[in-house]
């Protein structure tokens, strides 16, 4: 009988989708035997995984947790293959633990796929076995989490299918000494502004210098069409880029129940009613299916303005 080696384990692994501990047992079963490991697995059903995984998984649910403290945050995308899956319970609790594990992890995605869940089977693997329940390809996508000394990080999900699960979510992470309630108040109502607004950076010392640069570049060259010259088109072009920044900088954009008001301003306003500094120091959000084809998003700022009765 050959030697069930780790390498034969991850050789199976890799050819079946099956998990680690399903291929080790396949492989005792069968005597070390690769193909007859993989016969082995496609009676038990665990094998389909492998069939699925070129197949795009858009749909699913984005999970979101707040620990205890209410200092940390995560967020997972936890993608299927159609929305209907997103419904079932299996997957829906599936997210949240991977939520919960991210939680008890540094928050990056393979970190979170090698840990245990509170069942104590490896992410991976649990995925693997919901591939074979269900019949769709699924994958932990991506992950974030954010984290602050003193303050508050709040949570906010939209178009929530569930406890804690939805289509997407939003955390932002609010630094102060100040009230937590209040800041965990004002948090939540920025992240339904980014959920609403999109922003691309916190603030302009954050912007992607080549998204920038882009941006000047299509300036200049529509100022041209017109018919100016070079050097006077750069000139107009500064006052074009600052406006443009208002509209995807975070701080600079006008919060959305509230448009009088900057989220700098809010900020700001914040920090006097608490009576200690406050500081927006970070966000992140998740749509679902960012980056694959996907169904295109709702309008998400006349829902948010609706809510307040800014509409």
């Amino acid at each position: 009988m050959a030697e069930i080696t780790a390498a034969l384990v991850k050789d199976l692994r890799e050819k079946s989708g099956a998990g680690m501990m399903d291929c080790k047992k396949a492989l005792t079963e069968n005597g070390g035997d690769v193909e007859a490991s993989m016969d082995w697995l496609r009676t038990k059903g665990l094998a389909k995984a492998a069939k699925k995984a070129d197949r795009a998984a858009a749909e699913g649910l984005v999970a979101g947790k707040i620990a205890a403290d209410g200092k940390t945050g995560v967020l997972v995308e936890f993608n299927a293959e159609t929305d209907f899956v997103a419904k079932n319970d299996g997957f829906q609790n599936a997210a949240r633990e991977f939520a919960d594990v991210a939680l008890a992890t540094d928050g990056d995605v393979e970190a979170i796929r090698a840990a245990k869940t509170s069942k104590g089977e490896v992410v991976q693997d649990a995925i693997t076995n919901l591939i074979a329940t269900i019949g769709e390809n699924m994958q932990l996508r991506r992950s974030a989490k954010l984290s602050v000394s003193q303050g508050a990080v709040s949570l906010y999900l939209h178009n929530a299918l569930g406890e804690g699960v939805a289509r997407m979510g939003v955390l932002v992470a609010m630094e102060g000494g100040g009230d937590v309630a209040k800041l965990q108040d004002v948090g939540r109502k920025i992240a339904m502004h980014v959920a609403a607004t999109a922003p691309l950076a916190l603030s302009t010392d954050e912007l992607d210098p080549e998204v920038v640069a882009k941006e000047r570049e299509i300036q200049t060259q529509t100022a041209m069409e017109s018919g100016k010259p070079r050097e006077i088109a750069e000139k107009m072009v500064e006052g074009r880029i600052r406006k443009w920044q208002e509209e995807v900088v975070l701080l600079k954009q006008p919060f959305v129940m509230n448009p009088d008001q900057t989220i700098e301003q809010l900020v700001a306003e914040t920090a006097k009613e608490t009576g200690a500094p406050a500081a927006l120091k970070a966000f992140v959000r998740f749509a679902l299916g960012e980056g694959v084809e996907k169904a295109p998003e709702g309008d998400f700022a006349a829902e948010v303005a609706s809510m307040t009765g800014k509409a």
